[in-house]
């Protein structure tokens, strides 16, 4: 496998206040050029970066280019992932998109992975009047024009559904070619499947187990052999798995120190996802962390101790697990995961992973109230203890696999995986 690490840039208000310390967002986005400056210098393959707007407390990273700009001329080797770039329309002119993301490549000298989503938030499309029933549809005509802006000289122009744009020469051009690999946001087994047969590389947001994705892996690929019709002028195909991320010296801390980080996380972003909740914020107002701490320990889940994080088997957990796929990647969202441990922990349980063929581990540990010493600490050591076998195995042995699975297919492949 390969791993990555994501970024919502989550900033809890404090519980005895209703707004942050002044000083709150220029930490925050400082704390993620340090540990991406370091996950760099240790090997880590990719960094991914959501882009959200209004999503306060979830999310304060409405501007990803600006910080994968920052990390581009900070970093020599780390993958600078959008995960994702809103492309309907009324977020993004596709026109706007598609410069940023040449430029982009040409600052970081070609390591840009071009990541693509349509978010489903009540705050995000009433705010850029997105109409929900249509963004899917959106994002696709988009993205095909996107990729088509980087890809011709001039652009050829188009008249869509959803945008209409007259011929130019969109500058500059990629370094990448034709084009950055292109990935799209999977929350749904369905949405994969739908990557797989667009030529896309998939960014499973679900908190898929091992053996959900060694199932997916095994279709995925099939899709990519036989049904693919490329969305894009280069394939990328690849599977990515989130995981809540954090190690320390010992399984009892790093459960201590992960604390209420994925139960925030769950909480925030169901918060802001369901439409119940969501539509109704009070913008500037609420204080969604110190609802989320009043909750009982048993809801939100922010187990301190290593016996409390064992109180139920895996067994037992995934019978409470709820039957809709959004739910149950919430469910697991806010749950001690398999990357939460000492060294020997995390590599034992990601081992699964690997063997039924992930190609990207994709780690979260900036969420809740995590400190950040203690991510600093969680990256080194997995950096150090845990990364370096996986990568060599994925370069002996998951790299024929991959091979063996796309033999035949005849697009061009443009992937970094």
């Amino acid at each position: 496998m390969k791993f990555g690490l994501f970024y919502e840039l989550q900033l809890p208000k404090p519980l005895d206040a209703d707004q942050w310390d002044p000083d709150a967002e220029r930490r925050i986005y400082h704390e993620m050029l340090e540990q991406v400056e370091l996950a760099d210098t240790l090997g880590f393959d990719y960094v991914f970066e959501v882009e959200h707007h209004f999503l306060e407390e979830y999310s304060h990273s409405s501007a990803p280019e600006l910080m994968m700009a920052a990390l581009s001329q900070r970093t020599k080797n780390i993958r600078l992932g959008h995960g994702i770039v809103l492309t309907p329309p009324g977020y993004n002119h596709p026109a706007r998109v598609a410069e940023r993301i040449a430029a982009l490549d040409l600052l970081s000298n070609g390591r840009v992975e071009f990541g693509t989503g349509e978010s489903s938030s009540d705050m995000e499309l009433g705010g850029f009047g997105v109409d929900r029933g249509l963004k899917k549809a959106m994002w696709e005509e988009a993205t095909r024009e996107i990729t088509n802006m980087m890809v011709q000289t001039p652009y050829q122009g188009f008249e869509g559904e959803f945008f209409s744009m007259p011929v130019r020469n969109v500058v500059p051009k990629p370094l990448q070619q034709p084009h950055p690999p292109l990935w799209v946001a999977a929350s749904r087994r369905e949405t994969t499947m739908v990557a797989a047969r667009l030529g896309m590389a998939s960014l499973g947001f679900g908190f898929e187990t091992p053996d959900e994705l060694g199932e997916r892996a095994l279709e995925y690929y099939r899709l990519v052999r036989e049904e693919c019709m490329p969305i894009g002028h280069a394939i990328n195909p690849g599977l990515a798995v989130l995981s809540t991320f954090m190690c320390a010296p010992t399984d009892e801390q790093a459960v201590r120190r992960s604390a209420n980080g994925p139960g925030f996380f769950s909480y925030s972003l169901g918060y802001y996802y369901n439409p119940a909740t969501g539509a109704r914020h009070q913008s500037g107002r609420r204080n969604i962390y110190r609802d989320f701490m009043n909750l009982p320990l048993e809801q939100r889940d922010g187990r301190r101790t290593l016996q409390q994080a064992r109180l139920l088997s895996r067994e037992e957990i995934a019978e409470r697990e709820p039957d809709d796929e959004v739910q149950r990647a919430l469910f697991r969202a806010a749950r001690s995961g398999q990357a939460i441990g000492s060294p020997a922990t995390i590599r034992s349980n990601i081992k699964a992973y690997e063997d039924r063929n992930l190609d990207v581990l994709i780690l979260t540990a900036q969420a809740g109230d995590r400190k950040h010493e203690d991510i600093m600490e969680s990256i080194d050591l997995f950096g150090r203890h845990v990364l370096p076998e996986f990568k060599e195995r994925h370069e002996t042995h998951h790299r024929r696999w991959r091979e063996q699975q796309l033999a035949g297919v005849e697009f061009p492949i443009n992937s970094s995986i």
